[in-house]
């Protein structure tokens, strides 16, 4: 039996030059690393990783990002097959210095009246686009009208960044840049927006449009069980054919499955130390330890971590075969933290094209 886990974020960005592991006890965490096989493989984007995981073709074009999350979005019904998707997020637009910076909303800091009212607004005035429609307070769909020939740039690239480094482009960027424009007036104007100003929260004055792309056929992916929280995860496996549950340790030992675990992401991403080492500390408890007394006990025969960053992605293999090798010595987290080697800075959109050093201590 093999279980692997894909953790996101488990790997602190290399914004930020603290030591964000420092005295946190991740026994069993520490365990894994020292016993297993690592390595560090080039930087990669999780959602072509995701992708690959699931046996979704990454060399044919842009992935249609937005219709596999609106595809796994578990509280909407399921989409038109035909249909042509673009992930429409709510976000906040604030100057600094001179620089316009985007920021996302957390789930729920945008009220569910006040959502209905902004898509509502929306629809009454780009009707001519599509039609928009949430998921949640922060996953906000447009069904287009017709294709978007534009390439435009995942949320997740911009947010705390420059928007002027990320605008659409292609054959109708300039339609959409004026969209967005007149997006962002709309919003600004907005009875709900006005409201939350005046009460110091912060409006959603503007949205950010991503994820285009024309779906296409998926190979099965070959992990019986696939258990994943992330819609957009959730997409890929039932654009495999497969089913998708959330992840549950207990149920995940009982067979083969891949598991998305994606807690540590937008702690990471926001740089917000102390939710990730509370999320960190329970991931400890109710995956990292269980999984190694399963190894160690032989209820499991490999465990699989892949950790992608910014810096790369971590990949690590415990095998229940070598658990006895006493002489393998924990590796804290923080330890390996420390000795991986920056990211080097890349225009948007640039592929990687070396790949950086291995930890001092792979095998």
């Amino acid at each position: 039996m093999q279980i692997h886990l894909v953790v996101p974020g488990l790997i602190w960005p290399a914004a930020s030059a603290i030591s964000p592991a420092s005295g946190l006890e991740l026994t069993s965490l520490a365990w894994l690393l020292g016993q297993g096989r690592r390595g560090f493989a080039p930087f990669e984007p999780l959602d072509a990783q995701l992708a690959r995981l699931m046996g979704y073709p990454v060399d044919e074009g842009a992935l249609p990002l937005a219709a596999l999350r609106r595809l796994g979005e578990p509280a909407l019904p399921a989409p038109a097959a035909a249909a042509s998707w673009l992930c429409a997020d709510p976000v906040n637009l604030s100057f600094a210095r001179e620089h316009l910076l985007l920021n996302e909303f957390p789930a729920g800091e945008l009220g569910p009246e006040d959502v209905a009212a902004l898509i509502a607004a929306l629809n009454d005035t780009f009707g001519d686009l599509g039609s928009f429609e949430a998921a949640t307070s922060n996953r906000w769909y447009l069904r287009l009208a017709a294709p978007a020939r534009t390439r435009f740039f995942p949320l997740h690239d911009v947010v705390g960044r420059p928007v002027r480094d990320f605008l659409p482009e292609g054959e109708d960027a300039r339609l959409w840049q004026r969209t967005m424009n007149e997006l962002q007036i709309v919003l600004h104007n907005h009875p709900v927006n006005q409201a939350r100003e005046a009460a110091g929260h912060r409006p959603a004055n503007s949205l950010w449009f991503w994820g285009a792309g024309l779906p296409r056929p998926a190979q099965r992916s070959a992990a019986r069980a696939i258990q994943a929280d992330d819609p957009l995860m959730r997409g890929f496996a039932l654009a495999a054919g497969c089913s998708v549950a959330a992840p549950d340790c207990t149920t995940a030992l009982d067979g083969d499955a891949l598991v998305v675990l994606d807690d540590l992401l937008l702690p990471a991403r926001h740089l917000d130390i102390e939710s990730w080492r509370t999320r960190l500390a329970k991931l400890e408890h109710g995956w990292f330890a269980p999984l190694a007394a399963a190894l160690r006990g032989r209820r499991l025969r490999t465990l699989k971590i892949t950790a992608p960053g910014d810096r790369g992605t971590l990949e690590l293999e415990v095998r229940a075969a070598d658990t006895w090798k006493f002489w393998r010595k924990p590796l804290s987290l923080d330890t390996l933290l420390k000795s991986i080697a920056p990211a080097v800075a890349s225009p948007p959109g640039a592929p990687a094209d070396s790949r950086p050093p291995q930890h001092p201590g792979t095998r």
